[in-house]
């Protein structure tokens, strides 16, 4: 099978008239960046390339950079073809933009792999067949405790267990508990804000909220000795992942002792093929993985099947709970009770609603 075309489609899906509204400056909606690729068999793989705010920058590293070095290769060589274009490439960066790329190609290849074997993703990975997994509900930024209680209420009514919030004030994480109760999972990504000092104040703060994790607490992300000294000191596991790009950083990140919880993001740091290297650099370490997927399209289908394949008992798959006026698939992909299925058909087991490509197709 060769490649013969990779197309892009960035994606501006406008939030519903139910989301709980986030803080000001929010943006309209929510940008994505799904790429499709085609053999000259007439297969089609999706994959998605982590983009948002910045979906026309990694749209442009995907047509000028990586598509033309992809163009012509092997499709079923998925690994080999992404590691020469990732050495390829190097010299602009081990991430970004064009690692964002590079990613949802990946992606697209193993579905592709998937589908020409007839068989779900997770079965090519491993002997795991887990019907459906463990999902928590990830909120949008509000700001305002009021917001923050809305959202978990929301969440909590639509079955979720487990919560996670992007806050930084502790009067907001603090008004999520009270709404909670004390039997929820609650945890809380702050995107990397703080000094060390400024962190293990905070997590003093936080104490009596019974976090289950703490996520990306210092700045800069990279700061791996920082985290596993923070964690040492304080009370709260921490959770890390979803900055790092290449292998031998989340070996570091991991042999640095940083965190408890690893969090890498197969729409940001090479798709399946990296995604993998992960989870056996994880098991080694008996760190669990708990997949970075503030997204909704193949990305997230992605973590889906390798969870299924390769996680722990432990492991939960992110779920952007946002309301939106559309659905990358529709109604095929939606958690119900505070799991979410895994699919049974060939490669990630769902393809894009056509509908919702055209309607809400980006320029």
């Amino acid at each position: 099978m060769i490649i013969d075309r990779i197309e892009a489609f960035p994606l501006a899906i406008p939030f519903g008239a139910g989301a709980a509204l986030p803080g000001p400056g929010r943006p309209p909606g929510v940008s994505s960046l799904l790429v499709r690729v085609t053999t000259d068999e007439g297969h089609e793989g999706w994959g998605e390339a982590f983009g948002f705010e910045a979906t026309p920058v990694t749209r442009r590293a995907l047509d000028d950079l990586v598509a033309p070095l992809c163009a012509g290769q092997d499709a079923a060589q998925a690994g080999p073809l992404t590691l020469a274009v990732q050495k390829k490439l190097h010299v602009f960066g081990r991430g970004g933009a064009v690692m964002h790329a590079l990613s949802a190609v990946d992606t697209a290849l193993w579905d592709i792999a998937g589908k020409a074997a007839g068989a779900p993703l997770h079965r090519l990975l491993g002997e795991g067949g887990h019907p459906d997994l463990a999902c928590y509900a990830s909120l949008d930024p509000y700001g305002e405790p009021a917001a923050v209680r809305a959202g978990v209420r929301q969440a909590l009514g639509a079955g979720f267990t487990h919560v996670k919030l992007h806050e930084r004030e502790p009067a907001a994480a603090r008004a999520a508990r009270e709404e909670a109760g004390p039997g929820t999972g609650l945890m809380l990504d702050v995107n990397c804000p703080w000094t060390w000092a400024e962190a293990r104040a905070r997590a003093w703060e936080l104490r009596d909220l019974r976090l289950k994790w703490l996520e990306e607490p210092l700045w800069p992300p990279e700061n791996y000795d920082g985290l596993a000294s923070l964690r040492a000191a304080c009370d709260i596991p921490l959770a890390a992942g979803e900055n790092v790009a290449a292998p031998l950083d989340f070996r570091r990140l991991m042999g640095a002792g940083a965190v408890d919880f690893v969090q890498p993001s197969p729409a940001k740091m090479g798709g399946v093929t990296e995604l993998l290297k992960v989870f056996q650099v994880a098991a080694a370490h008996g760190v669990t993985v708990m997949p970075h997927t503030f997204y909704h399209g193949p990305g997230l289908l992605a973590a889906v099947h390798a969870t299924a394949a390769l996680g722990t008992a432990d492991s939960m798959i992110e779920w952007r709970y946002t309301d939106l006026q559309a659905r990358v698939y529709g109604e095929a992909v939606l958690p119900g009770d505070g799991r979410i299925q895994v699919p049974q058909g060939p490669g990630l087991g769902a393809d894009p609603d056509p509908e919702v490509l055209r309607r809400y197709r980006a320029a």
